[in-house]
C-alpha cells in the first residue's frame, strides 16, 4: 500500500471547501429569508446533499477499481450511498434530511475504516471539516426558525 505521509492538493481543499458554500448560503437563507420559500429551501439543499453523498460512495467505486481484484464490499457499498440518497428525496423533506445527515456521517465512519487501507488516511481531517459543516446545514434548514407546515 501506499505511504500515507501525502498532503492533500490545494486544489482539493479548494474544491472540497467551496463544495459547502450551497450549504451554507441554503442554511443562512433558512434563516433570514421568509418562511414561504422553506419548501424551496429544503428541496434545494436536500438534492445538494443527496448528489454529494452520491459521490462519497463513488469515491469507493475509483478505489477499489485499481485494484488487480475489486474488493466486493467496497463496490457494494459504493451504491448504497446514492440508493439511500434516492430515498431521502422520497422522503418528507424535513426527514430527508435528517437521513442524509446520517448518511454523511455514516459515509466518513466508512471512509475512516477504509481510507487507511490505501493510504488516504490524510485527506479524513478534511472530511471531518466537511461532514460537521455540511451536516450542521442540513439541520439548521431542518430544525430552523422556519416550521415546514
Amino acid at each position: 500500500m501506499e505511504t500515507d505521509k501525502k498532503k492533500i492538493s490545494p486544489t482539493a481543499l479548494k474544491l472540497g471547501t467551496a463544495g459547502l458554500i450551497p450549504f451554507i448560503v441554503l442554511a443562512g437563507s433558512s434563516i433570514a429569508i421568509p418562511s414561504s420559500y422553506k419548501d424551496i429551501i429544503l428541496l434545494c439543499l436536500l438534492a445538494y446533499a443527496a448528489s454529494i453523498s452520491s459521490f462519497l460512495g463513488a469515491i469507493h467505486w475509483g478505489l477499489t477499481m485499481r485494484d488487480v481484484n475489486p474488493n466486493r464490499m467496497y463496490l457494494i457499498w459504493g451504491v448504497i450511498p446514492s440508493l439511500i440518497a434516492w430515498i431521502s428525496l422520497l422522503l418528507n423533506p424535513d426527514l430527508g434530511l435528517w437521513l442524509i445527515t446520517a448518511l454523511l456521517w455514516i459515509c466518513l465512519l466508512v471512509d475512516a475504516k477504509i481510507y487507511p487501507t490505501y493510504g488516504l488516511s490524510h485527506w479524513l481531517p478534511m472530511r471531518l471539516f466537511l461532514t460537521t459543516t455540511a451536516s450542521a446545514a442540513c439541520l439548521v434548514v431542518s430544525l430552523g426558525p422556519l416550521q415546514h407546515n
